[in-house]
């Protein structure tokens, strides 16, 4: 069992990690297309024209490249001094409130997969691009799928806890 858990969180933890170095590279890509942009502005009266369009589809897409890792090391934005109050108080209540928030986790990232699916094929079919750089749009748009699908894995495994829970280590 303990072999199959590590196994599980290699898993995960190494996509999420490669998704999570992407996002970085999208972030860095924006401030250097931003530096560019403005020096270009002030030297020469010159900005680049594709600075805006460029720098959205980056920002869009390192958002959700973060997500996996975001999710498996909980380092979002949460609430956690209700449900530390409660694993305290009643350990029956809290199992249940954790199996609330992870099936409202699952149910909200298996309709943004499917919602996702319909999107990519529109915009994979027609060839779409952006206006002003003739960026195809789907390989942008397959982050979305990706990151959440990686996202669902990491809340499953935790529920079933294969993966330790991430505020376990915090402290109030």
């Amino acid at each position: 069992m303990r072999a199959c858990q590590r196994w599980v969180k290699g898993g995960l933890e190494y996509p999420a990690l490669l998704l999570a170095f992407l996002a970085a590279l999208g972030m860095v890509s924006m401030v250097a297309i931003i530096f560019t942009s403005v020096v270009s502005r002030k030297l020469f009266s010159m900005p680049l024209p594709f600075t805006e369009e460029v720098v959205g589809l980056l920002m869009s897409v390192s958002l959700f490249l973060a997500l996996p890792q975001v999710t498996l090391k909980g380092d979002h934005i949460r609430v956690s001094i209700l449900a530390k109050y409660l694993k305290r108080q009643s350990a029956r209540f809290h199992a249940i409130l954790a199996l609330v928030a992870t099936l409202s986790g699952a149910i909200f990232c298996g309709w943004i997969l499917i919602e996702s699916k319909d999107w990519f094929e529109f915009a994979f079919s027609r060839s779409l691009r952006t206006e002003t750089t003739r960026i195809l749009l789907w390989p942008g748009m397959l982050a979305l799928p990706i990151s959440i699908f990686f996202t669902l894995l990491i809340l499953t495994a935790r529920h079933i806890g294969w993966i330790e829970e991430a505020c376990a280590k915090d402290s109030l």
